[in-house]
């Protein structure tokens, strides 16, 4: 796996700190941060805030950034002149991004409101830097807009890879708000998308289309100045997949499974060769029989450059035992490592505990701190209850309760019995099938609990429209593959990934389950063609059928799947109720939002390599000519 890049980071900082905050010279007359911060103790608002802002300024130049940043997130901003403030939202916001804590950003730039006295370069740095921390807090879009609107005003070409990672966020639906009143410069970044989008792993073709994109984007700054990504194509010319060996079994336990996941690999490659993409010669060997020596050989015998599985939980666990394999491998299921150690190994599968982590992620991004937890009491639900605790702690939250409930029990005596032990909660995380699921709300109301938001995973959802059975479940959230919520995923069936693929195999399933194994299928195969990408450029992703596809730094696949909220009984996309979202998304309005009660931090944790968003390289968010100061 490819080396974190907080190396680039610690570089881009120590430059700052150089170029930026020189050390005082011997002559130097500056007073003592510790006598300001005495002495603002007796000063009247507006002059104590005056001299909080230079013990910070000082702090920081001196490379004691942890005690400066906190100053300055704690001073008194609003008794500042205007030119004050805004020295202090420059300070504040770059001491943000170098600790990485985007909710101090957020906070700093909240100063860009109508009629704020700043001046233009420094109005453009803050919209950037917002941008910068909407991204470390998995607000993709409006971290997109807000630095495409430093980039229009500026011409800058400094946020090109800042911007490229988040449109590779974006969803179908995002993308079509970004498209709805796009300039011209939105639109060639949309276009430059879609050559990505289309390219079907074909990194020869890509960079061709590239070439032609730039001669007819000249003034364009992703022309003059292509994202790093994109450019570390270059590497990989000539190493198109042109075999694949599938290793699926064909009797025992797991053939209809494997039988499901061979269709959709086999609807997305004869497709997709009709679509004009190149498309690999597939060799199918049956794993039932054959130790892994064995089929590695048989593999390497047929000319395969990938493997795609095996599929059964032990032989994945066996090859994470190993240093090394022989060829680059997708196996399609999850060993129990704490991670993954073995070179050349991928991991993909439709994991629950990754919804789990999703769930925690996003309900602390909406303000809550206290949580209620069901999950069934077997190892399936330990292994799901766990994922969710640790993440949601990791967020600053607490469980009240982590209750493992009996699938059996009456669903009235439990849920009293949960909310009992937990205490005062502002949310419920659920794992349960729709059966159990759908008599939740109304057992909250029983409680005397009606407004308790509840959060669940893709099992609360049975997977096709059914208004009426599902209409007890109204105001539930959850996450789904887009290729059964495609209205709440990406606006309607039309713009799902893979629609050609989702119209056969659809026709086909008469389960949802079936077609979500199908999916599966079809994102094994768009990761096949596309590994030696993934295993040379960090932060590579699939906007697949079953969800945005990211390699973590262990060669881990991790799934962000798209929201869904049940109203009138049937998946919407969610609703935002008033006062639940934390982050003021338009950068020009005054929001007064601070970092919620209990956040710690700005790191959220969106399936990155390493579970977390950094901007290595980005420097201190200054939009001059690419400089650090």
């Amino acid at each position: 796996m490819n080396t974190s890049s907080r190396g680039l980071l610690a570089a881009a900082l120590l430059a700052l700190m150089v170029s930026g905050c020189a050390a005082p010279s011997l002559m130097s007359t500056e007073r003592s941060p510790e006598a300001l911060l005495s002495q603002a103790e007796q000063q009247a608002p507006g002059q104590a805030a005056d001299s909080r802002l230079e013990a910070a300024t000082i702090l920081a130049r001196r490379g004691e950034a942890a005690k400066a940043k906190e100053i300055a997130t704690q001073l008194d901003d609003t008794a500042l002149s205007a030119e004050r403030r805004q020295e202090w939202a420059l300070l504040l916001s770059r001491l943000g991004l170098e600790a990485e804590d985007g909710w101090s950003v957020i906070q700093a730039t909240d100063l860009l409101e109508a009629g704020a006295q700043l001046d233009q370069d420094a109005a453009n740095n803050l919209r950037y830097r917002r941008g910068l921390a909407l991204g470390m807090l998995d607000e993709p879009l409006a971290a997109t807009q807000a630095m495409l609107k430093a980039q229009a005003a500026t011409g800058s070409d400094v946020p090109n890879d800042a911007i490229w990672k988040q449109l590779n966020r974006l969803s179908a639906q995002d993308l079509m708000t970004l498209r709805s009143n796009a300039d011209e410069l939105t639109q060639g970044w949309l276009s430059l998308l879609e050559l990505q989008r289309q390219s079907g792993g074909d990194i020869d073709k890509l960079l061709v289309q590239l070439s032609n994109w730039r001669d007819a984007n000249r003034n364009h700054p992703a022309a003059r100045k292509p994202p790093a990504e994109l450019l570390a194509l270059r590497d990989l010319r000539g190493t198109r997949v042109e075999r694949i060996a599938i290793l699926l079994p064909e009797s025992g336990p797991l053939a209809s499974v494997a039988g499901r996941i061979r269709r959709g690999i086999e609807t997305r490659h004869e497709q997709a060769g009709q679509q004009g993409a190149f498309t690999p010669k597939l060799d199918f060997i049956d794993s039932s029989q054959q130790d892994l020596n064995t089929l590695y050989a048989e593999a390497t015998m047929r000319g395969a450059q990938v493997v795609i599985g095996p599929l059964a939980k032990s032989k994945v666990e066996e090859l994470e035992k190993r240093q090394r394999l022989p060829l680059p491998t997708l196996a399609l299921n999850y060993g129990t490592a704490e991670r993954n150690a073995a070179e050349n190994l991928f991991q993909y599968g439709l994991s629950v505990e990754d919804e789990a982590r999703q769930v925690a992620i996003r309900a602390a991004r909406d303000g809550h701190r206290r949580a209620a937890a069901m999950v069934p009491n077997n190892d399936w639900g330990r292994r799901v209850g766990t994922a969710f605790r640790e993440t949601w702690e990791d967020q600053g939250g607490d469980i009240g309760h982590l209750m493992h409930y009996d699938p059996e029990a009456l669903v009235n005596n439990s849920v009293k019995r949960l909310l009992s032990l937990s205490g005062p909660v502002d949310m419920m995380f659920l794992l349960g099938l729709p059966s159990y699921a759908r008599q939740i709300p109304p057992t909250l109301d029983y409680q005397k609990q009606p407004d308790l938001p509840v959060y669940a995973t893709s099992q609360a959802y049975e997977g096709r429209p059914q208004p009426r059975s599902d209409s007890d479940l109204n105001g539930v959230r959850f996450v789904e593959i887009p290729w059964l919520i495609p209205d709440a995923a990406v606006g309607g069936v039309e713009a799902l990934p893979f629609y050609a693929s989702y119209r056969t195999l659809s026709a086909e399933a008469d389960d949802p389950a079936l077609l979500k194994l199908m999916a599966m299928g079809v994102d094994a195969y768009e990761l096949g063609v596309r590994l030696p990408q993934f295993q040379a450029i960090s932060g590579s992703e699939l906007f697949g059928a079953t969800g945005t596809l990211r390699a973590a730094n262990d060669g881990r696949i991790q799934r962000q799947l798209p929201w869904a909220e049940f109203i009138d009984g049937l998946p919407q996309p969610p609703l935002e109720a008033e006062g639940e979202r934390m982050i003021d998304t338009d950068t020009d309005t005054d929001s007064g939002n601070r970092r919620p009660a209990g956040q710690t931090d700005g790191r959220g944790n969106t399936g990155a390599s390493d579970g977390e968003l950094d901007n290595s390289g980005l420097g201190n968010g200054d939009l001059s000519n690419g400089e650090l100061r």
